[in-house]
């Protein structure tokens, strides 16, 4: 189980990176838009620079829904391998079976 702090800081990345994702499509729509004045455009990279830095959604880990482990992390079940694992024998994921032969 990965440290209580580690999985806050985590959330707490999620919710500003929301708060920001408008603006900061918009600022690099400017950005990268050729047709608009340098000069404009470095005034964009400025304001974008002086945002938050956990306002990037790079800075974002994919951690365990129950676990809150960083490591092996299936996306489509927001578990890990190890709690994917143990959740599987009982029918708790549908359509997921533990294999036999």
């Amino acid at each position: 189980m990965a440290k209580k702090s580690v999985i806050q800081r985590n959330l707490k990345r999620i919710q500003i990176c929301d708060r920001y994702r408008s603006r900061r499509q918009e600022l690099k729509g400017i950005i990268s838009n050729k047709s608009i004045p340098v000069h404009q455009r470095f005034i964009a990279q400025l304001k974008l620079s002086k945002m938050p830095r956990d306002s990037s959604a790079v800075r974002i880990r994919n951690r365990c829904l129950l676990s809150g482990r960083g490591r092996g992390v299936y996306m489509e079940f927001g578990l890990s391998r190890i709690a994917l694992r143990k959740l599987c024998p009982f029918g708790y994921i549908p359509g997921m079976l533990k294999s036999s032969w």
